[in-house]
């Protein structure tokens, strides 16, 4: 017999949408899972968010992290491409 346990979620922040295919785009949230703490939330959501992909979430300073490295990759591309 399976164990499955409902995945409860609230979207508390919609910050914004990354791409979008067909009836699927991919969002930066916050989202409180299970009643705990939100955390952002980097995933593929359906229009309606009632269904959603594998994602990736992030904690306040593992977002800060993240930022500032995605800014030394950039400033590292923009060395490269003059």
């Amino acid at each position: 017999m399976k164990n499955e346990r409902e995945i409860k979620y609230e979207i508390v922040n919609e910050i914004g949408v990354i791409s979008e295919e067909g009836q699927w785009r991919l969002e930066l949230n916050r989202v409180s899972w299970n009643g705990r703490e939100p955390k952002y939330d980097l995933r593929k959501w359906t229009l309606n968010h009632e269904k959603m992909g594998k994602g990736v979430t992030l904690t306040d300073d593992e977002l800060v992290k993240l930022c500032d490295i995605l800014a030394q990759g950039k400033a590292f591309l923009a060395e490269e491409n003059e």
